[in-house]
Protein backbone atom coordinates (compact mmCIF):
# COMPACT_ATOMS: atom_id res chain seq x y z
CA UNK A 1 0.00 0.00 0.00
CA UNK A 2 1.32 3.52 -1.24
CA UNK A 3 1.01 6.18 1.50
CA UNK A 4 -1.65 9.02 0.50
CA UNK A 5 -0.46 12.30 -0.59
CA UNK A 6 -1.88 14.99 2.06
CA UNK A 7 -4.84 17.42 0.70
CA UNK A 8 -3.06 20.43 1.33
CA UNK A 9 0.01 18.88 -1.07
CA UNK A 10 -0.98 20.67 -4.13
CA UNK A 11 -1.02 18.67 -7.56
CA UNK A 12 2.28 17.59 -8.99
CA UNK A 13 4.91 19.65 -10.22
CA UNK A 14 3.64 22.73 -7.90
CA UNK A 15 6.41 23.20 -5.77
CA UNK A 16 8.87 24.06 -8.68
CA UNK A 17 12.49 25.76 -7.29
CA UNK A 18 13.13 27.79 -10.53
CA UNK A 19 12.17 30.52 -11.93
CA UNK A 20 12.55 32.93 -14.58
CA UNK A 21 13.44 36.32 -13.34
CA UNK A 22 14.21 37.35 -17.32
CA UNK A 23 15.01 36.92 -20.80
CA UNK A 24 18.54 36.22 -19.91
CA UNK A 25 18.25 35.58 -15.98
CA UNK A 26 16.87 32.22 -14.29
CA UNK A 27 16.37 32.15 -10.31
CA UNK A 28 16.99 28.43 -8.32
CA UNK A 29 16.04 28.84 -4.63
CA UNK A 30 16.07 26.74 -1.76
CA UNK A 31 14.09 27.11 1.49
CA UNK A 32 10.46 28.37 1.76
CA UNK A 33 8.68 28.42 -1.40
CA UNK A 34 6.27 31.33 0.06
CA UNK A 35 9.09 33.38 0.31
CA UNK A 36 10.69 32.64 -3.19
CA UNK A 37 8.09 33.18 -4.73
CA UNK A 38 7.89 36.83 -3.86
CA UNK A 39 11.36 37.86 -4.13
CA UNK A 40 11.20 36.24 -7.88
CA UNK A 41 8.11 38.49 -8.44
CA UNK A 42 10.43 41.36 -7.18
CA UNK A 43 13.15 40.31 -9.15
CA UNK A 44 10.98 40.58 -12.26
CA UNK A 45 9.37 43.66 -11.20
CA UNK A 46 13.64 44.82 -10.86
CA UNK A 47 14.35 43.73 -14.38
CA UNK A 48 10.87 45.00 -15.95
CA UNK A 49 11.66 48.23 -14.40
CA UNK A 50 15.26 48.36 -15.50
CA UNK A 51 14.55 47.76 -19.12
CA UNK A 52 11.77 50.34 -19.34
CA UNK A 53 14.35 52.85 -17.69
CA UNK A 54 17.56 52.20 -19.84
CA UNK A 55 16.30 50.26 -22.64
CA UNK A 56 18.39 47.07 -22.22
CA UNK A 57 18.15 43.96 -20.29
CA UNK A 58 19.71 44.55 -16.89
CA UNK A 59 23.18 43.47 -15.83
CA UNK A 60 23.15 40.52 -13.39
CA UNK A 61 25.58 41.94 -11.20
CA UNK A 62 23.25 44.88 -10.68
CA UNK A 63 20.29 42.50 -10.14
CA UNK A 64 21.93 40.75 -7.65
CA UNK A 65 23.20 43.66 -5.64
CA UNK A 66 19.42 45.51 -5.76
CA UNK A 67 17.79 41.38 -4.78
CA UNK A 68 20.99 41.36 -1.61
CA UNK A 69 19.62 44.80 -0.55
CA UNK A 70 16.27 43.97 -0.89
CA UNK A 71 16.92 41.19 1.32
CA UNK A 72 18.91 42.62 4.06
CA UNK A 73 16.24 45.34 4.93
CA UNK A 74 14.15 42.85 5.63
CA UNK A 75 16.70 41.98 8.47
CA UNK A 76 17.09 45.56 9.67
CA UNK A 77 13.40 45.81 11.44
CA UNK A 78 12.08 43.66 14.02
CA UNK A 79 8.46 44.00 12.91
CA UNK A 80 8.97 42.18 9.81
CA UNK A 81 10.52 38.76 9.49
CA UNK A 82 13.82 37.86 7.48
CA UNK A 83 13.24 35.60 4.30
CA UNK A 84 13.35 31.93 4.69
CA UNK A 85 15.61 30.80 1.67
CA UNK A 86 18.59 31.18 -0.33
CA UNK A 87 18.18 31.67 -3.74
CA UNK A 88 21.17 31.87 -6.70
CA UNK A 89 20.97 34.00 -9.63
CA UNK A 90 22.48 32.84 -12.83
CA UNK A 91 22.79 34.64 -16.37
CA UNK A 92 24.71 34.42 -19.86
CA UNK A 93 25.38 36.94 -22.21
CA UNK A 94 28.02 37.77 -25.38
CA UNK A 95 29.52 40.52 -23.32
CA UNK A 96 30.10 38.83 -20.07
CA UNK A 97 29.49 35.40 -20.10
CA UNK A 98 28.24 33.02 -17.77
CA UNK A 99 27.69 34.76 -14.14
CA UNK A 100 26.12 32.99 -10.93
CA UNK A 101 25.19 34.47 -8.04
CA UNK A 102 23.84 33.72 -4.44
CA UNK A 103 22.08 35.76 -2.05
CA UNK A 104 22.00 34.56 1.57
CA UNK A 105 19.23 35.45 3.57
CA UNK A 106 21.02 38.25 5.08
CA UNK A 107 21.18 39.77 2.40
CA UNK A 108 24.95 39.17 1.33
CA UNK A 109 25.58 38.50 -2.19
CA UNK A 110 28.62 36.25 -3.79
CA UNK A 111 29.47 35.86 -6.87
CA UNK A 112 30.50 31.76 -8.27
CA UNK A 113 32.27 29.56 -11.01
CA UNK A 114 29.98 26.84 -9.46
CA UNK A 115 27.87 26.66 -6.13
CA UNK A 116 25.24 24.48 -4.40
CA UNK A 117 22.49 25.56 -1.78
CA UNK A 118 20.09 23.22 -0.25
CA UNK A 119 20.51 20.20 1.73
CA UNK A 120 23.66 17.87 1.03
CA UNK A 121 25.46 20.94 -0.49
CA UNK A 122 28.43 20.56 0.69
CA UNK A 123 28.65 16.93 -1.40
CA UNK A 124 27.44 19.22 -3.87
CA UNK A 125 30.00 21.53 -3.58
CA UNK A 126 32.89 18.72 -3.66
CA UNK A 127 32.09 16.96 -6.39
CA UNK A 128 31.59 20.60 -8.51
CA UNK A 129 34.98 21.15 -7.46
CA UNK A 130 36.35 18.20 -8.89
CA UNK A 131 34.54 19.57 -12.44
CA UNK A 132 37.02 21.19 -15.35
CA UNK A 133 34.11 23.59 -16.31
CA UNK A 134 36.27 25.93 -18.11
CA UNK A 135 36.98 23.01 -20.80
CA UNK A 136 33.69 21.98 -20.83
CA UNK A 137 30.49 22.78 -23.07
CA UNK A 138 27.74 23.66 -21.53
CA UNK A 139 25.64 20.38 -22.39
CA UNK A 140 28.39 18.48 -20.79
CA UNK A 141 28.18 20.84 -17.46
CA UNK A 142 23.98 20.26 -17.54
CA UNK A 143 24.98 16.02 -17.68
CA UNK A 144 27.36 16.61 -14.82
CA UNK A 145 25.27 18.61 -12.99
CA UNK A 146 22.61 16.03 -13.17
CA UNK A 147 24.80 13.47 -12.25
CA UNK A 148 25.65 15.04 -9.35
CA UNK A 149 22.38 15.92 -8.09
CA UNK A 150 21.71 11.77 -8.40
CA UNK A 151 24.88 11.15 -6.24
CA UNK A 152 24.29 13.22 -3.50
CA UNK A 153 20.04 12.76 -3.08
CA UNK A 154 19.66 11.40 -0.16
CA UNK A 155 17.08 8.00 -1.13
CA UNK A 156 16.70 6.56 2.71
CA UNK A 157 13.93 9.40 2.92
CA UNK A 158 12.15 7.92 0.85
CA UNK A 159 10.41 10.90 -0.71
CA UNK A 160 9.33 12.07 -3.89
CA UNK A 161 12.66 12.82 -6.18
CA UNK A 162 12.09 15.13 -9.51
CA UNK A 163 14.79 16.58 -11.22
CA UNK A 164 14.33 20.05 -13.26
CA UNK A 165 16.81 21.39 -15.75
CA UNK A 166 16.11 25.31 -17.41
Amino acid sequence: MQPLRPVLAGPEGSKKRLFNVDRHVGMAVAGLLADARSLADIAREEASNFRSNFGYNIPLKHLADRMAMYVYAYTLHSTIRPFGCKFMLGSYSVNDGAQLYVIDPSGVSYSYWGCAIGKARQAAKTEIEKLQMKEMTCCDVAKEVAIIIYIVHDEVKGKAFELELS
